[in-house]
């Protein structure tokens, strides 16, 4: 199969190690990826914001990108739930059809590993107590359920603890958390409270938007606790401890 990653802007512009790491991992899993250098936005922000006419050149670029691959891997949920529902919206707008199609073949990186490759062990390492935030695109946009929960129970060493309140909002949401800055404040509060109450050493997440958010407060606590993408768990062996 012919496999793409779309790393997302946040992850090129202030996580490039989470990128790294889903190729690490692929590689692993005997995936030999793609990294499509015409790619660009995925045109979320516009559309979210309501500039549809904005969107359509960059979901074009997308298009464009991507095309000719069977699958197109992403570490967010956010993203990948932009390009599966959201590019249809701006190719109807556009009047063209061909704008959408990449989008069904557009997988966040959890379901890429449990419902295309088949496996919940990536033969990671991680000796660590860890709790999971499940993001609001992954849970609800796009419905990953357990996914990542699956992968995480079968990291050796790795010790998972429940993170209480987890399906609530932690309060990013993108421009939301420009425009209603209290509000957003008053939510990632609450879950970084919630994650200091586990005990965990590392909040793990699918979004490093929603960690950049929540780290944010949990390094203003002074708490003591990091936060790590998902995909840097599942790209860590023996040899990183």
């Amino acid at each position: 199969m012919k496999v793409a990653v779309l790393v997302t802007c946040i992850n090129d512009s202030l996580f490039p190690d989470t990128g790294k790491a889903v190729f690490r991992l692929l590689r692993r899993l005997g995936v030999d990826a793609d990294f499509p250098e015409a790619q660009t936005c995925c045109g979320q922000p516009m559309v979210n914001t309501g500039y549809l006419d904005e969107a359509m050149p960059v979901v074009r670029a997308f298009a464009q990108a991507f095309a000719g691959y069977d699958y197109i891997v992403t570490p967010s949920g956010s993203c990948a739930g932009s390009a599966r529902h959201q590019h249809g919206l701006v190719a109807r707008r556009a009047g063209d059809p061909r704008l959408a199609e990449s989008g069904p073949k557009v997988y966040e990186l959890s379901e890429f590993l449990v419902d295309v490759l088949g496996v919940t062990d990536v033969d990671a390492y991680f000796p660590h107590r860890v709790t999971y935030h499940p993001t609001c695109h992954s849970l609800r946009m796009l419905g990953v359920a357990d996914k990542p929960l699956r992968l995480l129970r079968e990291v050796r060493g790795l010790d998972l603890v429940e993170l209480p309140a987890a399906e609530e909002c932690c309060g990013f949401g993108g421009t939301f958390a420009v425009k209603n800055a209290e509000t957003s404040t008053a939510m990632g509060a609450d879950k970084a409270r919630h994650v200091r109450d586990t005990g965990a050493e590392v909040l793990v997440a699918g979004d490093n938007s929603c960690l950049l958010h929540i780290g944010g407060l949990l390094s203003r606590q002074r708490s003591g606790v990091r936060v790590l993408h998902l995909a840097d768990v599942l790209a860590s062996t023996e040899g990183d401890a």
